[in-house]
C-alpha cells in the first residue's frame, strides 16, 4: 500500500488564529508530503511496499531507522489533520470519552495540565500522546518521529511538537501553542472515533 499525502480535512485558513495558512502549508505540503516521497522509497527498498502504513511502522522500529522515521512522521500526520478542526478543544467532550478520562486521568483539567507538560518537557522534536494500552488511557510523549504504536498501545490523540508545527505562530512559546491545540482545536469527535475502534 503506497503511502499517499491525504488532502486536509479543511482548508488552509480554517485552523486561523491558532495556527496559520503559513505553517499548514508548509507542515502539510512540504513536510509530510517528504514523509511521503522519502518513505515509499525506503519502503520499497526494503521490500515493505504492500503492507499498510501501521504494519511499516512496526516492522521497522529498530531495524530499518531511515525508513521507520518517515513512515511513523507519515502516520502521525494522517491523523494529526484530523485531530484539529475550526472552533475545536475545549472541555466539552463526548460523554463515553469524559467517562474515560474521568476515570483513568482524574478528569478533564487534569487531563489537560499532563497532556500540555508532556508536550513541553519532550526535549528538541517529537510528539505528546493520549493513548488506549492495557485497556486503559494513558499520557505519554515520544522523541522524534516515535509513536505509542511501538510501545504496544493504541494512540487517540498526538500533538506534534518539531518546531515547524508551531515556530512560525508562536515562535519559542512551545507552551502557547500547546494551550491552544487543546483550547480551541481538538476535534473531539475523531478522538471518539479513535478510542472507540481502540477499545474494541
Amino acid at each position: 500500500m503506497a503511502f499517499e499525502l491525504p488532502a486536509l480535512p479543511y482548508d488552509y485558513e480554517a485552523l486561523v488564529p491558532f495556527m496559520s495558512k503559513e505553517t499548514l502549508e508548509y507542515h502539510h505540503d512540504k513536510h509530510h508530503k517528504a514523509y511521503v516521497d522519502n518513505g515509499n522509497k525506503l519502503a520499497a527498498e526494503a521490500g515493505l511496499a504492500d503492507l499498510s502504513v501501521e504494519e511499516v511502522v512496526k516492522k521497522s522500529f529498530g531495524t530499518n531507522q531511515g525508513l521507520f522515521n518517515n513512515a511513523a512522521q507519515h502516520y502521525n500526520h494522517i491523523h494529526f489533520w484530523k485531530w484539529m478542526k475550526k472552533d475545536g478543544g475545549g472541555n466539552k467532550l463526548p460523554g463515553k470519552l469524559q467517562a474515560a478520562i474521568d476515570s483513568d486521568l482524574g478528569g478533564y483539567d487534569k487531563f489537560k495540565a499532563d497532556f500540555i507538560a508532556a508536550g513541553t518537557t519532550q526535549f528538541g522534536s517529537g510528539w505528546a500522546w493520549l493513548s488506549v494500552k492495557d485497556g486503559k488511557l494513558a499520557i505519554s510523549k515520544t522523541p522524534n518521529g516515535e509513536n505509542p504504536l511501538v510501545y504496544g498501545a493504541s494512540p487517540i490523540l498526538g500533538v506534534d511538537v518539531w518546531e515547524h508545527s508551531y515556530y512560525i505562530d508562536y515562535r519559542n512559546a512551545r507552551p502557547k501553542y500547546l494551550e491552544a491545540f487543546v483550547d480551541s482545536l481538538i476535534n473531539w469527535d475523531y478522538v471518539l472515533e479513535m478510542y472507540e475502534a481502540a477499545s474494541k
